[in-house]
């Protein structure tokens, strides 16, 4: 998948006409849904693919994974209304090339009907689509624990990155949420969720060590939400990601807290440049992002470096 360009004008035309007609950008849920749409079904799915093209010869896939559990239940809601901004970031300021981005949505296994949902890697405007069909539950087991480990699971087992495959590029996870992780990949709820059969329950941390094979992955916590600050949740966290804990004090800073890590990673910003597009662009959330992003400039972002690719008489070559 990721086929197509984002549109700014037909993003607006469609917001325009929600605004005209009444109608919810997240209409799906909204209307009283509360079952997993068929388009973002784990169930059964045999992988979630961000493909090269001839339109998109260089894919670079970012996942953005939240938690719509509680308080987190506003979460998508304000990626939806700044899709422009993260676009713009990424593709104006070359901050990826060729970039796929695909929205799913993190509940709790042991009490939610929609305890995971997952679009497709989505190069146009099919992304808000994806968005706009997601169960906003508000659920939730209540113990400080949602079903993380299950999402990490799929995009492990379930995702196939050509970014990965032809220049060893490693993608891009965002989990957006304010619990911690349960600790195994539990064989009952993969089975009911994804439809796997697993021998044996999978620990946190190999499942982790799997998917990093594939993504950087970064969990963030806006402040604000219901175990924002949390000590226990961030410890955890700490634990697994090391410095790519990112803690945000404004929720409406995450999709240029996204971009930017993404500029980061890419080697194609400093922070000190980043903050200078986020003024560029009008952004009044440099501040917020500066604060998130400063451990990750701490410490430095560590990545593959990028292999040159060149085409030759039995198609793309390492050099």
């Amino acid at each position: 998948m990721g086929s197509g360009r984002w549109s700014t004008d037909v993003y607006t035309a469609a917001a325009d006409y929600r605004a005209a007609s009444g109608k919810s950008a997240f209409a799906y849920s909204d209307s009283g849904a509360r079952r997993v749409h068929e388009e973002l079904d784990p169930d059964g799915v045999f992988m979630r693919e961000s493909r090269d093209s001839t339109e998109h010869p260089f894919s670079t896939p970012i996942a953005v994974l939240f938690d719509v559990t509680g308080s987190m239940g506003n979460v998508p809601r304000v990626l939806q209304t700044k899709l422009p901004q993260l676009l713009g970031l990424l593709t104006r300021k070359n901050y990826a090339i060729d970039p796929q981005i695909m929205f799913g949505a993190i509940g709790d296994a042991t009490c939610d009907r929609a305890p995971l949902q997952v679009g497709q890697f989505e190069s146009d405007n099919r992304m808000d689509d994806d968005l706009a069909k997601i169960v906003l539950e508000g659920g939730g087991g209540g113990q400080k624990h949602e079903s993380y480990e299950l999402a990490l699971y799929f995009m492990a087992r379930h995702t196939v990155l050509d970014s990965m495959i032809n220049r060893g590029r490693r993608g891009y996870l965002f989990i957006i949420g304010d619990e911690m992780p349960y600790p195994k990949v539990k064989p009952r709820e993969v089975k009911a969720v994804i439809g796997d059969d697993l021998r044996e329950p999978i620990s946190i941390e190999q499942i982790l060590h799997e998917l990093k094979r594939k993504y950087d992955v970064y969990y963030i916590l806006p402040t604000a939400a219901g175990w924002g600050g949390d000590k226990e949740v961030l410890e955890r966290w700490r634990e697994l990601l090391g410095q790519n804990v990112l803690e945000l004090d404004d929720l409406d800073a995450v999709c240029e807290t996204i971009a930017l890590t993404v500029g980061l990673g890419e080697d194609a910003i400093d922070l000190d440049a980043g903050m200078s597009d986020l003024a560029d662009v009008g952004s009044a959330f440099g501040g917020s992002v500066g604060r998130a992003l400063a451990p990750l400039q701490r410490t430095a972002v560590v990545r593959d470096a990028p292999f040159e690719i060149t085409a030759g008489p039995g198609g793309n070559q390492r050099l």
